[in-house]
Order: C-alpha cells, then structure tokens, then sequence
C-alpha cells in the first residue's frame, strides 16, 4: 500500500521489458527500494529487465504472458496480485507492426489490433477488479497521439491506440466512484529500440521525459497528459484540420 506521503510500495508492470514502463518504475521508486512485478514475454529480455532491477537493490517477480495468446492473460494478472497488493499497475506493451501490411494482410491487422488493444484492454478489467477488491491503486496507461487523428501513414498503428484510450479514458469514469485512479499518457515520438531506424518527428523525446510526464501526472492528480506537453496544443490543432488539408500534410 502506498505509504504517508503517497510514495509506492509494489508495481505491476504490464509490458516488463518497454523501456518507458520501467523509467516509470525508476521513476516510481526514486531513491528508494520497492517491489515491482515484471509482466510479459519470457525471455532474455524480461530476464535482463529483471536483472537490472534487482542490481539496483529492488525485489522482482517475473510473470510471463504473451499478448496474443489469451489464455495467458488472466493467469498471469492473477499471479502479480498473488505476492499482495498492488499500488499502481502500468500498462505498457504494444508493438508498431508492419503498417502497410497491416491494412492488407487480415492476420496482421488482426494480430496488431490483439497486441495493443484486445489484450490490454482485457487485461487492463481483470486488474482494475483487483484494484477494487483491494481499495486502492491507480492504473497508469501508455496511449500515443497517434490514436487521437490516425494518419495515412500509421492509421492501423493509429486506430489501435485510438481504441485503447477511448477505452481506458472511460474505465476512468466507472471507476471514480470507488476512488481507483486511471491516468491515460499519450506520448509523441519517443526514442526507444521501437522506433530506432524510424526518422525521429518534431518534439521527439527520450523514454524518461515520459517517464517524468506520467508520474508527475499521477502524483499531482492529472487524469490525461501528453509527453512532452506541447504536443497537447499540437494534437488540438490537427484534430481541427480539414480532412482536404490534413491529407497533404507531411506526417
């Protein structure tokens, strides 16, 4: 549970090797140690992300799932809450996929939309029941202004977000009454392994100043937050440009 001055004791992160979800959990924590559960594919790469972690003094599990296996997805929540509560959950995983096969092959399109939107989405109910039973937490959800206008060159990408947000951005609501938090972060472009070999856009930023965007937000009692914060005014714009003018423009 978190402590007097609300800092957090135990992290679920969902997506245990995305760079911005354990800046998250690094930020989460600052100088102290805490417990933080690891989620996600098995492999060297959870391992590692683990290993890190615990290099730094903080207690790990790891629990494996794969997002586009279902009957993975409820096991694997069931076993993060089984070391006990569970103060802020992150979600945190999602892939870019192919995005010209992705609106051409049906079994990529199906499969991107699983990733970032079924499975988080299913996944994001079953821990927001957990949280529930348990009177407290909060969920911290990575979204992408990409979801807030889909563009000829990402819309697949595009509407997958748009679908996990408009979801979450809701579960908020439902949830308000048992005092469950939902804070929705949409980032711009961000340098990670994700996007290396992609031409970095305007206002690119680094996975730790998303990192500082989404606990700043959570700790201040901000619902929804762009990262960095200028891409908030940006997003207003291009949400109003004629559907003639917004197809010319160079995004």
């Amino acid at each position: 549970m978190m402590d007097a001055v609300g800092d957090v004791k135990r992290v679920l992160l969902l997506g245990g090797t995305s760079e911005i979800g354990l800046a998250v959990v690094r930020r989460l924590a600052g100088h102290r140690k805490v417990s933080v559960v690891l989620a996600g594919r098995e492999g060297p790469g959870l391992d590692g992300a683990a290993g890190g972690l615990r290099d730094e003094g903080h207690e790990v599990d790891v629990v494996g799932f794969d997002a586009l296996d279902r009957t993975t997805w409820q096991p694997a929540v069931a076993a993060s809450f089984a070391g006990g509560d569970v103060d802020v959950a992150v979600v945190a995983f999602g892939v870019l996929g192919d995005a010209e096969r992705a609106w051409q092959d049906p079994g990529a399109a199906a499969d991107l939309v699983t990733v970032n939107t079924t499975a988080p989405v299913a996944m994001g109910v079953d821990v927001s029941a957990r949280l529930r039973h348990q009177g407290h937490g909060a969920l911290l959800v990575l979204s992408s202004v990409a979801g807030e206008r889909p563009r000829r060159s990402n819309f697949a990408y595009g509407s997958t977000k748009a679908g996990l947000d408009s979801f979450f951005t809701g579960l908020r609501e439902a949830l308000r009454p048992e005092g469950i938090r939902v804070v929705v972060v949409r980032p711009g472009f961000v340098r990670t392994k994700m996007t290396h070999g992609l031409p970095a856009a305007p206002l690119a930023v680094d996975a730790v100043a998303v990192a500082d965007v989404a606990v700043s937000a959570l700790r201040s009692g901000r619902e929804t937050v762009w990262a960095p914060g200028a891409m908030r005014y940006v997003m207003s714009v291009l949400r109003h440009v004629p559907a003639v003018v917004f197809r010319r423009l160079p995004i």
